[in-house]
């Protein structure tokens, strides 16, 4: 098993917080995980990505070479772009969210950015905040995408919801069931697409 995801985004979005799910899922597998520090503007806001390889052999860097990731997992739609030279060509799975984070004076026409992601081959575009909302929190939009790209991760759905546990178990139940509830309708949402899109 082999996975080289590059996860994108702008700063407060929660991008550390897919990295950590995915993390404590696949670690409590027995398999190896690898994550380049995060590059760009730490400042909220700021564009950030990271490079997240995980295998069932040992991995000896850190960073993904271009055309070769498995997935682009973004939760802003002009940043999921911005990354597309590192996805696989016929593979590659694009996972993203549909609602702007719109943080400078000449973002492109968002209706362009969606006919973008519209040619990529393998691509998912579903309006994680307003799933978010639907599903009792609205900050989880990050909780939905991962939920959208658990249908072609690798990894066992259950494993993502007891990384959720571990990761969120201290802040109350109330917060780890909507943080599940958010991966679930991400999931449900990403089904509904793809079966639309097919």
């Amino acid at each position: 098993m082999k996975k080289d995801i590059i996860l994108a985004g702008v700063g407060g979005q929660g991008i550390l917080s897919i990295a950590t799910m995915i993390g404590v899922a696949v670690v409590d597998k027995g398999l190896y995980v690898k994550q380049a520090e995060v590059h760009g503007m730490s400042q909220r806001g700021g564009d950030v990505q990271s490079h997240l390889r995980i295998s069932d052999q040992p991995i000896y860097s850190d960073l993904i070479p271009m055309g070769k990731a498995d997935m682009i997992i973004s939760i802003e739609p002009m940043e999921s772009l911005r990354y597309l030279p590192y996805l696989h060509p016929q593979t590659g799975w694009l996972i993203t969210n549909s609602t702007p984070f719109i943080n400078i004076s000449n973002y492109p026409d968002e209706e362009e950015v969606k006919k973008e992601i519209a040619k990529i081959k393998n691509h998912v575009l579903i309006n994680a905040d307003a799933i978010a909302k639907d599903s009792g929190n609205s900050k989880a939009a990050n909780m939905v995408i991962l939920g959208a790209a658990s249908l072609h991760l690798g990894i066992d759905f259950d494993a993502l919801k007891k990384a959720i546990h571990a990761s969120f178990g201290r802040k109350g139940e109330d917060v780890v069931n909507s943080n599940i509830a958010a991966l679930e309708a991400g999931r449900q949402a990403a089904e509904e697409y793809e079966t639309k899109h097919q």
